[in-house]
């Protein structure tokens, strides 16, 4: 699946493509059209069945990210002042070790825009850390701040507000959903401001991000909850029928999941009470009482 941000469908304008390997072709998923032909392949002439047999016929070091400032290609002096062989340097070698270590940390960081980077994505790292993204969504969104970076829209506005706003967009992307309630929750910005600004860089640099839906958090607050696939089909097919209705614009996408799944556990019977669905989607009991006689009343699927 690539999802980058510079490859658009000509056809259709869209972001969704699959990659053949069999084919060796990027194809469209909305229109269908092969974006891409003849497309390298970029993995290993050799093949490996365990971590052994990699370890010995690998050539190269970690593969490039964008994670990192400087791609990933840096080169560490090793702070034990031990050769190659582990063995440990002479006395009158190491203040020679040393003045290099100190010039080789120097280097790395040589202007302005990589001081940010390297500030900004060791934040973004942590966050992502924090929120338990996987790494698609951490490159994602390493990608999404270089972007900025790059068309210099960082200016007068804070690292921790743009490196945020860049994970809230990543997920949005990736549907990987996190709500601006949990990712404020791990950053110093608040929730106001990581929207302000995740608007501004979803519109500057047209990221063409879908509607979250309600379905999209279903099974994640399942999981948390204990709750049988069962009842994850139960409420998906519940939110779809909610959505034909249109009477969902406006309200929160994960006020209106944890509602749907407080009827589908009920009915199934695999009772679990307000405050712990309401604890777990991040709402409160209120607002998540307000959703479920919406839902109810306007698709006559009661509890008792």
């Amino acid at each position: 699946m690539n999802n980058s941000i510079d490859t658009v469908c000509p056809e259709c304008g869209s972001i969704d493509f699959t990659q053949d390997e069999q084919r060796a072709e990027l194809v469209c998923n909305s229109c269908g059209l092969v974006v891409e032909s003849n497309l390298m392949d970029e993995g290993p002439e050799w093949r490996a069945f365990d971590n052994e047999q990699m370890a010995k016929r690998a050539r190269t070091g970690a593969p490039m990210t964008n994670r990192k400032h400087d791609g990933g290609l840096t080169t560490d002096i090793d702070f034990r002042n031990v050769d190659s062989n582990g063995r440990a340097i002479s006395s009158d070698k190491r203040a020679q070790w040393y003045r290099l270590r100190k010039w080789q940390n120097r280097i790395r960081v040589s202007n302005g825009i990589e001081r940010n980077l390297a500030i900004a994505l060791s934040e973004l790292d942590r966050k992502s850390s924090n929120l338990s993204l996987p790494k698609s969504v951490r490159e994602e969104a390493s990608v999404i701040y270089r972007s900025a970076v790059k068309q210099d829209l960082i200016r007068g506005r804070s690292i921790d507000s743009v490196v945020s706003s860049s994970i809230y967009a990543a997920c949005r992307r990736a549907k990987v959903p996190r709500s601006l309630e949990e990712i404020a929750e791990v950053s110093n910005a608040s929730k106001k401001e990581i929207g302000r600004t995740y608007r501004f860089l979803n519109r500057q640099l047209n990221l063409k991000v879908a509607p979250s839906s309600p379905a999209d958090y279903i099974p994640r607050f399942a999981s948390a909850l204990n709750l049988s696939g069962a009842v994850e089909s139960k409420s998906i097919e519940i939110v779809n029928q909610f959505q034909n209705t249109g009477l969902t614009s406006g309200k929160a996408p994960t006020a209106i999941a944890a509602a749907t799944l407080y009827i589908g556990a009920t009915l199934l019977g695999e009772r679990k009470t307000q405050s712990e669905i309401a604890r777990v989607a991040g709402i409160t009991e209120v607002t998540l009482r307000n959703r479920y006689k919406e839902i109810s009343e306007s698709l006559a699927v009661g509890v008792i």
